[in-house]
């Protein structure tokens, strides 16, 4: 059995798991993902009659789409000019890294004082899932890892019962995964060098002892490194100018 049938295994079903049910939301995912990924650049200029090819589908349900992506501040609108990709900073990445901390470690929380045996059982089974992609250490699969990350991270929270935090947060994560891509493009060594694994087992098991401030901090202290790595990364590299990679078009 290869390594990532292994770890297919153990992937449990996140939002995106089932088919797109219209062409409008098969767009809309293949969009996002190539923007999260940087296939399509920060600020780059989102031409419908170029991209409709690209994605095989109509000039309307690309824009569709596109108003889609707008809700989730991945893209941006210019009036009658159409939509660009939406930048990056690190002003923004700040600002994402505070509201994320802010409402991911209180609904860990709340999440800690109602899980049942249900949650722990899912949380032990969405760490082990985790735990088996970080064991390939630098060779592990970005993808592969991301989708047992954000299940992870779904699951510690997922005993919280607000609807609001869990779709704020979602679009956060989102962006956070936008800017954890390109800590893994423009300084992967440093990234890995952190010790990840550690760092979700820590949190993983004071959420199990029912610690709800050691999970919270371990949790805030988690978030708020991939922010640091980046700020270092700029100051190294000719400042800010070094993350953005920004369009001109």
């Amino acid at each position: 059995m290869s390594a990532v049938v292994a770890l297919a295994e153990h992937a449990a079903p996140g939002p995106d798991a089932e088919a797109p049910r219209t062409l409008v939301e098969r767009a809309y995912r293949a969009l996002r993902q190539d923007i999260i990924r940087g296939h399509l650049r920060p600020g780059e200029r989102l031409r419908v009659e170029h991209l409709k090819d690209v994605y095989g589908v109509g000039a309307g349900t690309l824009r569709e789409a596109l108003a889609l992506l707008l809700s989730d501040a991945l893209v941006t609108a210019e009036g009658q000019r159409g939509y660009r990709v939406s930048p990056i900073s690190l002003n923004d990445l700040r600002d994402l890294t505070d509201t994320r901390v802010m409402l991911e470690t209180e609904a860990l929380r709340q999440s800690i004082r109602r899980g049942d045996a249900a949650w722990e059982q899912r949380l032990a089974a969405a760490f082990d899932a985790l735990s088996h992609a970080e064991r390939a250490g630098r060779d592990m699969d970005p993808v592969l890892w991301e989708g047992f990350n954000k299940r992870f991270h779904e699951v510690l929270i997922s005993a919280h019962d607000s609807e609001w935090t869990h779709h704020l947060l979602g679009v956060l994560y989102r962006h956070g995964e936008r800017y954890r891509q390109v800590a893994i493009r423009m300084g992967a060594a440093r990234f890995f060098e952190r010790d990840v694994h550690a760092e979700h087992e820590a949190i993983y098991k004071a959420a199990l002892a029912r610690q709800e401030a050691r999970a919270a901090l371990a949790l805030e202290a988690h978030i708020r490194l991939t922010c640091d790595v980046l700020t270092r990364h700029a100051a190294e590299n000719s400042g800010p100018s070094a993350l953005t990679g920004q369009a001109q078009s």
